[in-house]
């Protein structure tokens, strides 16, 4: 079987413990871009709660395109924010600095369109967490695919998906944890700084 998914911003630990199941992913870069998603937007735990850091897009996140022509506007400086608030975060957690270098450079280099952001986040991710799942990126929209052959999990982890999931998962020491509690479905960072490389 063969996944098919959409590109997300260093999205929960369920997408790549998704990702990890498959030897064969399709990232869809022709679905259109949708609001409400982990497309431009990841959540962390910082000192006060929960923080959610948006990618500012050039016309807004109401715009209907394709995820392969959504750009990043650069004019706020939201890369240098980002790092800042993930420093913040994430510098008292175990394995922040084994990963702090190298995801410092990656938050340093200008990508003009969202999915080639993503996609660099994503391939970061498998390769510190050892998901050796190859990827690519698809050629064509498919709007059905073969259920026979493919999962089509697009769209499907959002947040409104997260906040009615059932399921429960296996918590881990988070560096707030004394304040909230276990915070579930944080973004993979979370679980990368504060438990390791392992799913």
């Amino acid at each position: 079987m063969i996944l098919v998914t959409d590109l997300q911003y260093f999205a929960p630990d369920i997408y790549y413990n998704e990702l990890n199941c498959f030897t064969y992913v399709i990232l869809d870069q022709y679905d259109q871009y949708r609001k409400m998603s982990f497309r431009n937007r990841c959540t962390l735990s910082g000192s006060n709660g929960l923080i959610n850091l948006s990618i500012p897009l050039i016309g807004g996140r109401d715009q209907k395109k394709e995820m392969k022509d959504v750009r990043i506007e650069y004019r706020e400086g939201w890369q240098v924010r980002h790092w800042k608030t993930i420093e913040s975060c994430y510098n008292r957690s175990p394995f922040f600095d084994h990963y702090k270098y190298e995801l410092h450079q990656l938050y340093r280099k200008k990508f003009g369109f969202l999915q080639d952001w993503n996609l660099s986040c994503t391939q970061w991710i498998c390769d510190k967490m050892s998901i050796n799942t190859n990827l690519s990126i698809s050629d064509a929209y498919v709007e059905t695919f073969d259920s026979e052959k493919f999962v089509d999990s697009r769209n499907r982890i959002t947040p409104v998906f997260l906040k009615n999931l059932k399921e429960s998962y296996a918590s881990y020491p988070q560096v707030f944890m004394d304040r909230f509690g276990f915070i579930p479905n944080l973004s993979i960072l979370d679980k990368l700084f504060c438990d390791g490389n392992k799913l």
